[in-house]
């Protein structure tokens, strides 16, 4: 199952964390986002030890949001040693994402 955090964990779970971090930009009301849950729920067991996902809401969390340049959702950014080194928009197959991941493994 993803991680749901806040703007609070972000730094401990994220920009601390040492293993690379897939953070899902995402809100309640978006299909797209809700039609991606399931895969990166997959996503997160296959890769657990390896690699974290984590799920932000940007409607709760707008600052962390609009740090990282969020303007659609959703938004995938792949996070390692702190920074942002790729990302994906849009809703799309998990092997998009898997791929992205096992680039940074």
């Amino acid at each position: 199952m993803s991680k749901i955090i806040n703007a609070s964990e972000f730094p401990t779970e994220v920009l601390n964390a040492s293993e690379p971090v897939l953070v899902d930009f995402y809100a309640d009301w978006c299909g797209p986002c809700k039609m991606m849950s399931p895969a990166l729920d997959k996503i997160s067991e296959e890769y657990a030890g390896k690699a974290k996902v984590v799920k932000i809401n940007v409607d709760e969390n707008p600052e962390v949001a609009q740090q990282y340049g969020v303007m659609s959702i959703p938004n995938f950014k792949f996070f390692k040693g702190g920074q942002v080194v790729d990302e994906a928009l849009g809703a799309m197959p998990a092997t998009a994402l898997t791929n992205k991941l096992d680039q940074l493994l």
